[in-house]
Order: structure tokens, then sequence, then C-alpha cells
């Protein structure tokens, strides 16, 4: 095992599938000429030329759309967001054309594409750059929403992701590329999916994804000084959701907190309440708790987005609620 940046392992997953299939191709702001906003698509220039890395203008409407279009003529399009933030200058085309093609055609035209970039905050971006969309996509069928939280997975995913026929939304963070772990030289995918369970515990399930879910490591470590055992869900994948992976857990635990990088209402915490309490509601000792960001938007200071964030001590509090209810 190496231990590479979530950065590389984004650049490997791209590069390795577009050496094998000449038919995708990169396309997005600074991805070509500046190595990526990111870094993410370093060096793919070079290697792959122009005409398959592609820098494009600041018109995110009408990228996704060349790209989509490209879609039903062989392609398999990768379109890298500087921010979803951005990408809601192109929604419509990714959820009127891109979730509905296959529908609307009869099943005549696939749309193999990956829109990916980072999601939720960053730091100090304010309002407008530190949101995050994975309930919005999450809610259109025809598209798939993924959220690696860590450099195996996101390589792994992101290869399942370039490979699938439908199209997939990629979601990662800024504060997570420079983060490192390890994964494997040789070649190797993760299905779509499927959650993971990445520490294992008997007294609370906890659920989260991406970035955030480091806070309920975080917390789960204090929580054991004081006997008490968490088992860490990671999603993953968003949509489809394994739900089957939740049930079993809270069928062990009885318990269940739920942490999401997300406004409080209607978001995907919403949802896994609403699955389990239909499906294991018999298993629960105690309410489900979840946890997300302020009801308002992202502030500037650095001291209202610290309160404004989830964080550990938010998780820890939430465990003894459903602990000792």
């Amino acid at each position: 095992m190496r231990t590479i940046q979530f950065r590389e392992a984004i650049c490997e997953a791209m590069s390795e599938e577009m050496r094998s299939d000449d038919s995708i191709y990169l396309m997005g702001e600074e991805v070509a000429e500046y190595n990526g906003a990111y870094k993410a698509s370093k060096g793919m220039l070079d290697e792959f030329g122009p005409e398959r890395v592609i820098d494009t203008p600041i018109s995110e409407l009408g990228f996704a759309g060349i790209a989509i279009g490209s879609t039903m003529t062989g392609n398999r399009p990768i379109v890298e967001y500087m921010t979803f933030n951005f990408s809601l200058v192109g929604i419509d085309q990714i959820i009127n054309n891109a979730a509905k093609i296959r529908q609307m055609s009869g099943g005549q035209f696939k749309c193999p594409i990956v829109f990916r970039g980072p999601t939720a905050s960053a730091g100090q971006l304010a309002a407008t750059h530190s949101q995050a969309f994975e309930n919005w996509f999450a809610n259109t069928p025809g598209l798939k929403v993924i959220v690696p939280s860590n450099p195996y997975d996101a390589k792994g995913l992101l290869k399942s992701a370039i490979r699938d026929d439908d199209p997939v939304i990629f979601m990662e963070s800024e504060q997570m590329y420079g983060d490192k772990g390890e994964v494997p030289d040789g070649e190797y995918t993760i299905p779509i999916g499927v959650a993971d369970i990445k520490r294992e515990g008997d007294d609370v399930t906890i659920v989260s994804f991406g970035k955030i879910i480091k806070e309920a490591f975080l917390a789960a470590d204090k929580l054991a000084e004081d006997g008490i055992s968490c088992e860490i869900i990671d999603l993953r994948t968003v949509r489809p959701m394994d739900h089957q992976i939740i049930f079993e857990s809270v069928k062990k635990t009885n318990r269940l907190v739920i942490l999401e990088e997300a406004w409080p209402f209607g978001n995907i915490a919403t949802e896994i309440t609403y699955q389990v309490q239909s499906n294991v509601f018999d298993f629960l000792d105690a309410p489900i708790e979840k946890i997300n960001t302020a009801d308002t938007p992202a502030p500037y200071s650095p001291v209202l987005l610290k309160e404004w964030l989830p964080n550990s001590n938010d998780v820890i509090n939430a465990v003894k609620k459903v602990m000792y209810k």
C-alpha cells in the first residue's frame, strides 16, 4: 500500500480510465494549463493533450451542455466544477437533460457522464461558496450521488463512476485534497451504492459521509474514554443509499445519530431517519438524533463559522442524549 493524497487518488482514477478508453475526456475551468484548481488533474494535459483535457470559459451552463450532448455520440466526459456552488449556473442541464435522457429517449440514449468537484464549506469562503448540495442532486431520479471521505474510497468510487452508464455527481472537498491515505498500486474499484463500516461498535450507530465524518471519529475516540462504543458508517454513496447496512447496525446498537454538513430542513439525514423509523423502529431505544449546520447561510467570520458547522462536541452531546434518554 502506498500513501498518497486525495487529489492524487482523483488524478490516478481519471488517468487510468482515460488510458483504457479513448472516449473519456476531462473538461472544466483550469483543468488543463493550470493542472486543475486543486491540482487534481496535474500532468494530464501533458499525457492526453488538449483534445482530451480541455480548459473551458467560465460558462458552466455551456460546457455542461456540450458534455451531455457528447454522451449521445459515444463519449464519456468528466466535467469538473471548481466548486459545486458553480454548478447552479448549469443545473438545468444536469437536472433536465443528463438525468432524463435515458427515460425520455425510451432507452435509446445513455448518459455516461461524471460531474465532479468540491462541495460544502472550505473555510472563509462566505455564504455563496460554502453550500452542500448533495441532497438537491440526490432528490433527482436518474442521478447517482457519491461523496467519498478518504483517498482509497475516492479512487475506487471515481473509477466506478466513470464506467457507469448513468450520470454521476461526484462530490469532494477542498479541505480534503491534501489528506493522505493508503491506496493500492493495482487495479480496484468500489461498487456504487455500498456503504462501509469504518469503525465497529456496540452502543450507538453514527452515520455520516464526506469530510464531516472526521468529527465523528474525534467524538468516538473521546466517547470511548467514557466506555461508550460507537459504530461509524460511511455512506460513501448518498444515492443509491445502502439502507440495509444502517438497519443491521441499528438492530445491534439500538441507537442512531446522523451527522451531515447540510442545512437541517429536508436533507439526507431526514431521509435516513424516515427509512430507519419505517423499517427498524422496534429496535430503537431512543429517538434518532441528527446533527446539521445552523439553518442560515454560512457566515464569513471564522468565529461564527465555527459555531455554524457541526463538530465533535455536537456528536458527543447527541450520543450521550440517545444513550441516557
